[in-house]
């Protein structure tokens, strides 16, 4: 079958039903530039859903694929493996952590920390100290673990007896969280941004204040930076934003840049008890994977890019600002670095999916956030030229939408 003959409706075809794609097809990308089947051009604000750091085809991701694709694919992990060792490397020494374990999603990261948790409090503490707090609407991962963890009872309903010992809590409410953290608490897991549950940041005080409860009640504090990681913030990672400081810290989407790894960061004290055998996974930590990884994290981890990404933030706001109070669609944009959503106004209330449509009509990509909220995710260097052309299309859009 050739590619020319491979068209939208066969996805009804041949394709478990869980996803709705748009009626389109990108076939090709380059930059924050993205072509259709049918050679229209789209802007892209969405990133692969927060994974193209780097936007599409960026000269140094392909050189680092296609020389590790020359040498070594896959080798396990009964061997290690160099490009593993110096993306490693440079995450220890970007961040507080002392170790990694990597692996090939956001959820098999959270489901790596969370396990971790659990087996450092019954071994340190005994077998009584395994709940786990989360936030109500947060947003973990598809596996059974994960998304009973996540706070979105539509994503954990239906799939047999949930996972014992699991509390949600209201985010951002430090007095629920005081209430609900006992001595029994091995972990508390909270995302710096809430991201799929609507672009919503943590107060300076909530994770503070979180910080101290875990202190406390001897329960680690995981930080989920799945979405917020890779410099998405305009730090590396967003609890550098904030300056507290977890003891596990997961790390995917943009790590990548597109390439699907996860990565578990934690300190020594704590990894010390996943020890062999303990946990695992075939392909994690795979030499192609961990090469990119290492060209994304050698360009976002520069002054550069970082400081460029709060100025693009900037830019994004401003635009976005205007545009919905010019158009009643939305009249708050909240977010960190490039990772923006914009609050439909209440007449507007769960129409995220139509503003989406619309924008996609005008040539540009846009994502929701929860049905409520518009969310951006764009390449983190995108171009100034590219904000100004989509912004200019995705007001068109909502013009025509509000009209």
């Amino acid at each position: 079958m050739s590619a020319s003959h491979v068209q939208r409706a066969d996805f009804d075809q041949v394709m478990v039903p869980n996803y709705a794609p748009a009626a389109f097809i990108p076939v090709r990308g380059e930059g924050s530039r993205v072509w259709d089947q049918s050679g229209r051009e789209l802007i892209d604000f969405a990133g692969g859903i927060a994974v193209n750091t780097l936007g599409h085809a960026h000269p140094a991701l392909v050189k680092a694929l296609t020389e590790q694709a020359g040498q070594l694919w896959h080798i396990s992990n009964v061997f290690t493996n160099e490009p593993a060792l110096r993306l490693a490397h440079k995450l220890v020494d970007a961040t507080f952590a002392d170790r990694v374990f990597f692996c090939n999603s956001g959820a098999e990261a959270n489901e790596a920390a969370l396990k971790l948790a659990r087996r450092y409090a019954c071994e340190e503490f005994g077998e009584d100290k395994y709940e786990i707090i989360a936030a109500l609407n947060s947003f973990h991962g598809r596996t059974l673990f994960t998304v009973n963890v996540g706070g979105q009872p539509k994503y954990s309903d239906g799939f047999g007896p949930k996972i014992a010992g699991i509390t949600h809590i209201p985010y951002n409410d430090l007095d629920a969280l005081k209430a609900a953290i006992s001595d029994k608490t091995c972990a508390v897991i909270l995302e710096p941004v809430q991201g799929e549950g609507g672009v919503l940041p943590a107060q300076q005080a909530y994770l503070e204040g979180a910080r101290e409860l875990c202190n406390q009640h001897n329960a680690l504090l995981i930080f989920d930076e799945v979405q917020t990681g890779m410099g998405r913030s305009g730090h590396l990672y967003a609890y550098q934003h904030y300056g507290v400081t977890p003891d596990i810290l997961s790390s995917a989407k943009s790590l990548g840049g597109g390439f699907p790894i996860g990565a578990m960061l934690t300190t020594d004290a704590i990894a010390k008890h996943l020890a062999v055998g303990t946990h695992g996974t075939t392909y994690g930590g795979n030499p192609l994977a961990c090469a990119v990884g290492e060209a994304v994290i050698d360009i976002v981890n520069t002054p550069e890019v970082l400081a460029g990404v709060n100025a693009k933030s900037e830019q994004f706001r401003s635009r976005l600002l205007a545009i919905g109070q010019a158009t009643g669609l939305f009249s708050e944009v909240r977010g960190l670095g490039l990772l923006l959503g914009c609050v439909l106004s209440d007449a507007w209330k769960g129409k995220a999916k139509a503003v989406l449509d619309a924008a996609a009509a005008e040539g540009v990509m846009v994502l929701q956030a929860s049905p409520d909220v518009v969310r951006f995710a764009p390449s983190l260097v995108v171009e100034d030229a590219d904000i100004d052309e989509g912004l200019k299309r995705f007001e068109r859009a909502v013009r025509q939408l509000t009209a």
